[in-house]
């Protein structure tokens, strides 16, 4: 055999051998490769207790309550509702009928107990403050059709899953 021959034929043996190997590594992850399952999809698959995954949908009108830090709500896909309990400030972007992904296990119970909550929001979205500095010097161009239907939704006075910012929350603190 030949040094050419003998490098193709190790170079063609590595790479079965990275074929195989990454073959087998998607087949292990083949239920952890997406980003979150809905409520729905968590019940089909009858998740095991303490199996950290993410959980995805809605903030369920209205189901929001709040102990202390510890926040209770619902995620819903429609078809599905799940009880989350949070511990910690919610982001800012977390709200009733506001897209979530939530990052936790579930609980004997039933319910998903969260470690991380992450609020979505669309490609439009612009932070309030920016908002208010465009306007003031005259540069907001957004037209009165698109600023109802891209523009983030103002924060009810009375949303009980409207999240407090950081200040808000040290104030009520009093530290």
């Amino acid at each position: 055999m030949t040094r050419k021959q003998k490098r193709l034929a190790i170079i063609g043996g590595l790479g079965a051998v990275l074929a195989v190997a990454a073959g087998l590594i998607f087949f292990a992850l083949r239920d952890q490769i997406v980003f979150f399952y809905s409520p729905t999809e968590i019940l089909e698959k009858q998740i095991a207790a303490g199996t950290p995954v993410r959980l995805g949908g809605l903030v369920k009108e209205n189901s929001c309550a709040r102990a202390g830090e510890v926040t209770d709500f619902v995620v819903t896909d429609g078809a599905t509702d799940m009880k989350v309990a949070f511990t910690g400030l919610l982001p800012d972007l977390f709200r009733s009928n506001q897209g979530v992904v939530v990052e936790g296990a579930m609980v004997g119970d039933g319910t998903f107990s969260a470690t991380n909550v992450l609020a979505k929001h669309d490609e439009n979205y612009m932070p309030k403050e920016v908002v208010d500095k465009l306007k003031a010097s005259g540069e907001w161009q957004r037209d009165a059709a698109a600023d109802g239907a891209g523009a983030m939704p103002e924060v009810l006075a009375d949303d009980n899953c409207a999240a407090k910012s950081l200040a808000q929350a040290v104030a009520a603190t009093g530290t």
